[in-house]
């Protein structure tokens, strides 16, 4: 294995990097400079991982992280910086940095996450994994199944077809097939959002308007049905649809003809139509709120599209098809899913559905810092569907020399997993003031409770769940008597700024 360059100007990094790594059994190699690091590359060296500071006597972090990728496109580089600002991130990640570090770092963290890039590293040399194309639709689910065989069986019909299902579950897609696959193919699929428009706009929008049929209309405008002639119009959302509109929709079902805004010349419009909705239109049209004729109208065939959650073994298809999809969009090489990861995206409920899952792999391609995504790289609303449920709140007597109130304190804590944060090369920092005797005997009480609770039932991570709890405690509390002024809340806690915003980012407190 090539060793891994550590580049910074501080010896004092140097050494407890080059410690930490070899009781790691990993080659090590240290430069104080980049000069030293671009003539060792013209000597024909090359390390497995780069690690180098922003800021050094004689060249820029960033600017040497160009230089390599010239040279190294695949090679991971993380950045590190004691002056962590904002434009030092964005330039770090803009350049291809696999992560930025910002000093003082976790000496534990700072090896994992040179761990990652040295994985990521070996998986480069390997080889990439790719995936095929994708036809158009993709579903191994029976319920799936079952939608391309209506799908197939549509094919050569132009019967009106009513889609049911939840938003996001793909209904324009199963609309667009409807047409590719039917013989209007040729002809232009045209859609329309009926509870994306408004009401007064929503009649214009159908059937078009004469010139001056209304303010505004200074020329003659055709409406969706005219668009759509020979082809599909597909009426997304058509439980929205206001009352009135209903009726004049049936008529045009019924026999072909309506009339544009302010028109007196009857139209025709060969139209197949297509209808799709998230709610019960049954239920609408015992409410008043839908004209059971033009239910009756619509529900010739209803194809009814599952959500995600009920087809759970399409969704690792899907993510990487997502996956490759934004990459391709953002013009990036496209990232790899762990199985581990995939796991975590095969259990969660979606609630937005398959638009909720391509959003999270666009997410994943711009934030995730490796190729290969592991699950602590999920967004934090797929990391807490996976969380323990909390306990109960502890109840504690507080000793009776402590005061004269005998009610007892409730702690509360959330739940989460997370390792404390032990700061390396902090003897400058000041030391943190001890809590008063009584406020100590309080908290240490209940949590000694809680820890003996957690530790008899066999739980594997008590320290770590306890210490996340501990820090959202710390954090609701300062931000609570701020509030919410992140800067002013860190400096009450004696932490810094970038650490309560990343600690407000991994609790899940941005919520």
């Amino acid at each position: 294995m090539k060793p891994i360059w550590i580049v910074d100007d501080d010896q004092s990094i140097r050494f407890v990097l080059e410690k930490a790594l070899a009781r790691e059994d990993l080659p090590v190699r240290s430069f104080t400079n980049p000069k030293d690091v671009l003539a060792a590359l013209d000597d024909q060296e090359e390390p497995q991982v780069l690690v180098s500071d922003i800021r050094m006597p004689g060249g820029s972090g960033i600017d040497l992280l160009a230089r390599v990728k010239e040279r190294l496109p695949g090679l991971p580089v993380i950045v590190m910086t004691a002056y962590s600002d904002l434009d030092s991130a964005v330039s770090a990640f803009q350049g291809g940095a696999f992560e930025y570090l910002p000093k003082p770092f976790d000496l534990h963290k700072a090896v994992e996450l040179i761990r990652r890039a040295l994985e990521e590293s070996v998986r480069e040399e390997v080889g990439d994994e790719r995936y095929a194309e994708v036809p158009e639709m993709l579903g191994q689910a029976p319920a799936m199944q079952d939608v391309f065989r209506a799908i197939g069986r549509l094919s050569q019909s132009n019967v009106t077809v009513l889609i049911t299902g939840e938003s996001g579950s793909g209904k324009e897609l199963v609309a667009r097939a409807l047409h590719k696959h039917s013989p209007r193919a040729s002809g232009p699929f045209v859609a329309i959002n009926t509870a994306a428009i408004p009401k007064d706009l929503l009649e214009s929008e159908l059937f078009g308007h004469e010139r001056g049929a209304f303010t505004g209309a200074q020329t003659m405008r055709r409406g969706r049905f005219e668009q759509a002639d020979g082809g599909t119009l597909f009426l997304d959302e058509i439980g929205d649809m206001p009352f009135d509109l209903q009726t004049r929709l049936l008529r045009v079902l019924s026999d072909g003809q309506f009339y544009r805004v302010g028109g007196h010349n009857p139209l025709r419009s060969n139209v197949r139509v297509i209808a799709a909705t998230h709610q019960n239109l049954e239920e609408r049209v015992k409410q008043g709120g839908f004209r059971e004729d033009l239910f009756h109208r619509l529900n010739v065939i209803r194809l009814r599209l599952p959500p995600l959650r009920e087809r759970r073994e399409d969704i690792p298809a899907l993510a990487r098809y997502f996956l490759q999809k934004s990459a391709k969009e953002l013009g990036v090489e496209a990232k790899r899913i762990s199985e581990s990861a995939l796991a975590r995206l095969t259990g969660f409920d979606y609630p937005g559905n398959v638009r909720q899952l391509e959003n999270v792999c666009h997410w994943l391609t711009v934030m995730a810092p490796a190729q290969v995504i592991e699950d602590k790289d999920l967004p934090p609303e797929l990391l807490g569907e996976a969380t323990v449920s909390p306990k109960p709140p502890v109840s504690v007597e507080p000793p009776a020399a402590i005061g004269t109130s005998t009610a007892p304190v409730s702690l509360s804590w959330p739940p989460g997993l997370l390792a404390e944060e032990a700061v390396v090369l902090a003897a400058t920092a000041p030391a943190a003031p001890s809590l008063p005797d009584a406020s100590h005997s309080v908290w240490l009480t209940g949590l000694e409770r809680e820890a003996r609770h957690l530790l008899e039932g066999g739980r594997p991570d008590v320290w770590d769940a306890l210490t996340r709890q501990f820090e959202a405690c710390l954090i609701h509390a300062a931000l609570e008597l701020t509030r919410g002024r992140r800067i002013e809340a860190a400096q009450k806690l004696g932490i810094g700024r970038n650490t309560i915003t990343r600690k407000i980012q991994e609790l899940g407190l941005d919520d």
